[in-house]
């Protein structure tokens, strides 16, 4: 056919393979992020994307190897990669719906495992019919682009370079230019788009429109209207801030009482300011019991370490009540340190270093007070910062007498969970550690010292405030602080299952909030239960 010439010299063959790899990339990097603010951005998540990929692109080479030996025509080839990029290019448009409405089902249909079933469906459903379509590339070019058997080798070694070379820089490319730049949601218009020249250019060079590539061209212009102005919390209709970072979906919302930062759509709030600066009434105000433990008042100044700065709630307390507390602050993600500033009021005197947390503590010899972990987020806790070793690390970089408070975000009651673990494992370096739960949510505050006279420097420091508001909240911390009596359940990092232990917690907090739901379903039916989340 006359369309062919333009494959005889083999290099609109590894074209294709190039994009057709680096689009995989790019889609495989982009389902990520579309499934991190609903489901969280951990491990657990990472395989099951990373495993529903492997299995499309299996199926699809099985199945585009046998299709290329009956029928050898490169214009099937061609006319899936259309149909590839209009199902990635309706992606923005749907997925975040598709996502909600499986949630919906399988947060009434299963029992345990919610996020890894729920990831599995949506993974399955939005992603591996177009990455099935693309692992039908490779089989087909090397059938169109092998004439004979004496340098096949080296054909097929350039295809599955080009398809290499192309996955390498669609690895790069969305995590370090688009999403940061564009977001998610023009990044798969931008690989759909690409996918879809490839063949509109196949098809031009032998003098045919197929229907197929105009409705891809519709589909696409379509989605550059509306897919990339749908906010991921669709239902959200006065948010102060919505955007994206290397790291993070970043959601900024307020009312007349505070400022919020949440870096997910399902798993509350990451960071506060509250407006007439008085305390948050969250877990921060429990942590502000550390600076007591560590002899605030009797000390003419005290440096203070935030491993997981957020946007600075803790510093912006500690700094409004404490006049001798110099706080310094590490964030791995710099658009959360540029939020701080810009929305939640953080003193541009208090630095904040982009580094992660642990990585910090190896780089620097300075020694604080107190050191506050608020690296852990719903499911996603880094184990880095999690282990023994990490928490000897911590030790190290404490003065005399100093501090270390913990703000664990998910209660569990079941033997074994990833609290005790936690606490386990910080009772293995230090010899006083202390828990109390906070009041209306989920967070355990742990306090943890070398200094045998912890408790009593705290009551002594408390009788000195003279603050009557910070005085009530210690009093509350007084009265729920008890002492941990540890266990043999420990992390190394070796082996610290921080993903595992999360995601039971997590299955344990949305049974109980679904089952009053559950209840009205069952009784009233499916309008009563949409009468009661109205």
């Amino acid at each position: 056919m006359e369309r062919r010439k333009i494959l005889k010299n083999k290099a609109y063959l590894y074209l294709t393979e190039f994009f057709a790899g680096m689009s995989v990339m790019a889609v495989e990097l982009g389902a990520s992020r579309l499934l991190a603010p609903y489901f969280s951005s951990s491990q657990i998540v990472w395989t099951i994307v990373i495993g529903t990929i492997m299995i499309a692109m299996a199926l699809g080479n099985i199945y585009g190897g046998r299709s290329a030996d009956k029928n050898p025509d490169p214009d099937r080839l061609y006319k899936r990669m259309i149909l590839a990029a209009i199902w990635i290019g309706l992606i923005p448009v749907l997925g975040k719906y598709i996502i909600m409405g499986i949630s919906a089902v399988m947060i009434f249909s299963v029992n345990s495992n919610f996020l890894i079933w729920a990831a599995f469906a949506s993974c399955m459903i939005i992603f591996v019919f177009p990455l099935f379509l693309l692992g039908t590339v490779t089989p087909s070019l090397v059938k169109y682009a092998v004439n004979d058997l004496e340098d096949n080798g080296k054909t097929v070694g350039f295809l599955n370079a080009s398809n290499t070379i192309g996955s390498i820089i669609g690895t790069f490319v969305p995590t370090f230019v688009t999403i940061p730049a564009v977001g998610v949601s023009v990044t798969f218009l931008i690989f759909a788009a690409i996918l879809l020249l490839l063949a509109i250019i196949y098809f031009a060079s032998g003098k045919q429109k197929p229907v197929r590539a105009l409705v891809g061209v519709i589909v696409i212009a379509v989605s550059c209207i509306v897919g990339h102005k749908d906010s991921f919390a669709f239902w959200e209709d006065d948010l102060t801030f919505e955007g994206e970072s290397i790291y993070n979906y970043l959601q900024v919302r307020e009312d007349d009482h505070a400022v919020y930062l949440s870096t997910n759509v399902l798993f509350g709030v990451q960071s506060v300011y509250v407006k007439d600066q008085s305390l948050s009434g969250m877990y921060y105000d429990y942590a502000m019991a550390a600076p007591f433990m560590a002899g605030v008042h009797e000390k003419d100044s005290m440096d203070v370490l935030i491993l997981g700065m957020g946007t600075g709630t803790y510093a912006t307390q500690c700094d409004r009540y404490f006049d001798n507390v110099a706080m310094e602050g590490v964030e791995i993600d710099q658009d959360i340190t540029d939020l701080a500033v810009e929305y939640f009021h953080l003193s541009e005197d208090v630095p904040v270093y982009t580094y992660d947390g642990r990585a910090y503590l190896n780089a620097v010899d300075k020694t604080y007070d107190v050191i506050m972990v608020d690296a852990y987020q719903d499911i996603t806790i880094p184990f880095q910062m999690s282990t023994e070793e990490f928490f000897t690390m911590v030790k190290d970089h404490l003065n005399p007498g100093g501090v270390m408070v913990i703000n664990m975000n998910m209660r569990g009651s079941e033997e074994g969970n990833i609290n005790q673990y936690l606490s386990d494992t910080v009772s293995s370096v230090f010899s006083e550690v202390y828990t109390v739960d906070c009041k209306n949510n989920t967070n355990r505050e742990l306090f943890a010292s070398n200094n045998p006279d912890m408790i009593d420097t705290f009551y002594k420091n408390v009788t000195l405030e003279d603050n009557a508001d910070l005085v009530d909240m210690m009093d509350t911390v007084k009265r729920d602080l008890e002492m941990y009596v540890p266990g043999d359940y420990r992390m190394t990092d070796d082996k610290a299952p921080v993903e595992l232990l999360g995601m039971r917690v997590i299955d344990d907090l949305i049974a109980d909030e679904v089952t009053y739901y559950k209840g009205i379903y069952e009784e009233e039916g499916l309008q009563g239960l949409l009468d009661e989340v109205r």
